[in-house]
């Protein structure tokens, strides 16, 4: 792609940077320059990534942990590999146990929504493979900035101060205790610009380190999780951790306007962006008035939304028909579907998330798109006492109608929101891109590939252009920038607007490209996070 670096169809706050060394975006500058210092001892890309995504467990605890899950796409010697490294639900974790205990719904936050953390496994399973340096020299700034602290920064602070709030009005119980002693001073939250220590993560991450993660699902972490667990009567066993293995898989793909665009396989929503594309693309042509074409990418959108989460479940423990929801034949009779007027298809009530992304490329042509999530912010609002260990709430997503494909059953991976995404064109890599944020994500995906791709743009100027966000039936949220007379144009083909009066809920991303032709790597970080894009 080539980019004027100076064309901003709106107003950007930052300008995509350049270098032909290497590269680290992600959502706080601590974690990238991590990740850099890593690329300047001599580590690959893979070796960046994994000190990144440790250090973003510290310095941005509100979005990922320990105790959550992640996925990974890794380019290296011209072959793209997809990690799988979500989680299960533990044996004893049924929807009879669900009914006994009175819900009819998964809750939102405590023990019935853990399933087993794959994070720590991710990291070990990537640097096994592909890493270059030892393991536990990953951990070194991540254990720095825990035993001695970081400054808070703005976007970090707001979040953290609004969780803090909602859990002191919403966690009531003794299980909930060492995460207000983990994550407060007596019930508040850190101050932006404040400094913030975390003792207990620091031993955890020395622990992950010295034994290469198998502390967490065989040793002594483990033992920690099982104790607490067992205390409160909830389903999470030692044998759940001991049981869990990551996969390596092929990425799926679909081909548009000359790239091919990747992303990880069902039990992941990746589906739903390449759906939304290979629909979009047969609707939309160039020179097509600018409402005309968000209004076709939004109803394309819907349609993969309602499509996935119909069919989209753990593949080993349902069929999901992949290959027909990638068919041309499928796109062209979705694409039939969708008219000039907004549509109304079945409701499916979509939900923010809390999650990290980052990408890493360094100057050999090793490229890494990796996320990883506690899902809700802070997760489950459970935490390993003594551990910093915040477990996710993942298991949240499931259903507990019997008949769906992503029904609550033990040993099963749930219908999963967090997915990384890669570019390539002509069998070659260009890049790695990701937005973070609930059922955002695919819809971030589709409108920062069409902003680069379409229309033109650079990875800055694509991430921070203004987003809309379908929410169900006709109803779309936009962003306070997105222009008037575009939102005044889709409300006339029939959909519900409503500007939300700051940049809440639409996502949070990165982006590095390749030029093929002199290796030089441009990269973006989103303006809605406190981001940075560091280079060698």
């Amino acid at each position: 792609m080539h980019h004027d670096p100076l064309r901003y169809p709106w107003p950007s706050r930052r300008f995509v940077k350049y270098t032909a060394k290497g590269m680290v975006a992600t959502s706080q500058p601590l974690a990238a320059l991590a990740g850099r210092d890593i690329l300047q001892r001599g580590g690959n890309a893979v070796d960046a990534a994994i000190a990144t995504a440790i250090c973003l467990t510290v310095v941005e605890p509100t979005s990922n942990g320990i105790g959550g899950d992640a996925f990974a796409l890794v380019w290296i010697d011209g072959k793209l590999h997809g990690l799988n490294a979500s989680g299960r639900t533990p044996a004893a974790m049924t929807r009879a146990r669900l009914a006994a205990a009175g819900h009819d719904t998964i809750p939102q936050r405590g023990w019935e929504t853990v399933s087993v953390p794959g994070t720590p496994s991710a990291w070990a399973a990537l640097s096994q493979r592909f890493g270059r340096l030892p393991f536990d020299e990953l951990f070194e700034p991540a254990i720095t900035a825990a035993r001695s602290g970081y400054a808070v920064s703005p976007i970090l602070g707001k979040v953290w101060k609004a969780t803090a709030q909602e859990f002191g009005q919403t966690l009531q119980g003794a299980e909930y205790e060492p995460w207000f002693d983990t994550f407060t001073d007596d019930g508040r939250a850190p101050d932006i610009g404040a400094m913030v220590r975390l003792p207990d993560h620091a031993a955890t991450l020395e622990e992950i380190a010295s034994t290469k993660s198998v502390s967490f699902y065989e040793g002594r972490l483990a033992e920690q999780i099982d104790r607490y667990a067992r205390r409160f009567g909830a389903a999470l066993r030692a044998d759940d951790l001991s049981r869990h293995r990551v996969e390596w898989i092929d990425p799926i793909s679909v081909h548009y306007r000359g790239y091919d665009v990747w992303e990880m396989p069902p039990n992941g929503q990746g589906i739903v962006a390449l759906q939304a594309l290979n629909i979009f693309d047969r609707l939309h042509h160039k020179g097509m008035p600018e409402d005309l074409r968000q209004h076709y990418m939004i109803e394309a959108v819907k349609a993969a939304f309602a499509d996935a989460h119909a069919h989209v479940g753990d593949p080993q423990h349902v069929q999901v028909p992949t290959d027909q929801l990638l068919s041309d034949e499928y796109a062209l009779r979705r694409s039939g579907d969708i008219g000039l007027s907004a549509t109304h298809p079945a409701p499916i009530e979509l939900r923010a998330g809390g999650t990290v992304y980052l990408a890493a490329a360094d100057s050999e042509g090793c490229m890494v798109s990796l996320i990883q999530s506690n899902y809700k912010g802070f997760g489950s609002g459970l935490v390993v006492p003594g551990t910093g260990i915040a477990l996710h709430n993942r298991a949240k997503d499931f259903s507990l109608d019997p008949t769906h494909p992503n029904a609550l059953e033990p040993g099963k991976r749930p219908f999963h929101t967090i997915i990384p995404g890669f570019l390539t064109r002509d069998g070659k890599a260009v890049g790695p891109f990701g937005v973070m944020g609930g059922y955002m994500q695919p819809q971030g995906h589709v409108q920062l590939l069409s902003n680069m791709i379409d229309l033109g743009m650079n990875p800055q100027a694509a991430l921070d252009a203004p987003r809309w966000c379908w929410e169900a039936g006709r109803r779309i949220a936009t962003e306070p920038e997105f222009p008037a007379d575009l939102l005044q144009a889709l409300m006339r083909r029939g959909h519900e607007v409503s500007p939300r009066p700051d940049e809440t809920g639409f996502g949070r991303g990165q982006v590095i490209l390749r030029d093929p032709a002199t290796g030089v790597l441009a990269g973006g970080s989103d303006r809605r996070t406190d981001g940075e894009v560091a280079i060698l």
